[in-house]
C-alpha cells in the first residue's frame, strides 16, 4: 500500500490534506494513490486548468483542488472554496501553500521534495487535533509495515 492510499484510508468527512511540492515533485502521483484509497475509479489528473475536480469514492467524495493558477486569496471566495471545505467530502488541495493563511486549521500537510539522487521525500505534518491524530495513526501504519 502506498503512502497516499494509506493516508486516504484514515480520512473522514470534511478532512483536508494540503499537498505541496515543486512542479514535477510527484503531487499528482500521490493524488492518484490517495484517490485509490478512497475508492475512486476515475483517472486522476492534475486539475490545474480547472481548479477543481470532484470524484465519487466508495464512501466519501473527493474534491481535488489545484490553486496554482490563482493569484489572489479573494479568488478562493469566487470558487466557493470555503463552502466546499465543509461540503461533506475529503479535500485534497495542491498548491495550498500559496494561500497558507486561508487553509483550514484542521488539516494534514504533505510536503514532497526531490532529493539530490532523484528520490522523493515525503514529510507529513498534522495540524490541529484532528490532523495530529491522523499523523499519529499514519505513523502506526507505517511502523507496522516495516
Amino acid at each position: 500500500m502506498g503512502l497516499g492510499e494509506a493516508l486516504a484510508g484514515l480520512m473522514e468527512m470534511n478532512d483536508c490534506v494540503v499537498l505541496s511540492g515543486d512542479l514535477g515533485a510527484g503531487k499528482t502521483q500521490f493524488a492518484k494513490g490517495f484517490a485509490a484509497g478512497l475508492g475512486v475509479d476515475d483517472d486522476i489528473t492534475s486539475p490545474t486548468f480547472n481548479i477543481l475536480f470532484e470524484y465519487v469514492g466508495d464512501e466519501l467524495p473527493l474534491l481535488h483542488f489545484d490553486l496554482y493558477r490563482l493569484d489572489e486569496e479573494d479568488e478562493l471566495t469566487d470558487i466557493d472554496f470555503f463552502g466546499l471545505l465543509e461540503s461533506g467530502g475529503v479535500c485534497l488541495i495542491e498548491w495550498g501553500e500559496k494561500f497558507a493563511a486561508a487553509m483550514p486549521d484542521e488539516r494534514v500537510d504533505v510536503q514532497i521534495t526531490i532529493a539530490d539522487d532523484g528520490a522523493r521525500e515525503v514529510a507529513i505534518t498534522g495540524c490541529g487535533p484532528r490532523g495530529t491524530a491522523i499523523e499519529a495513526a499514519l505513523a502506526k501504519i507505517h511502523d507496522a509495515a516495516l
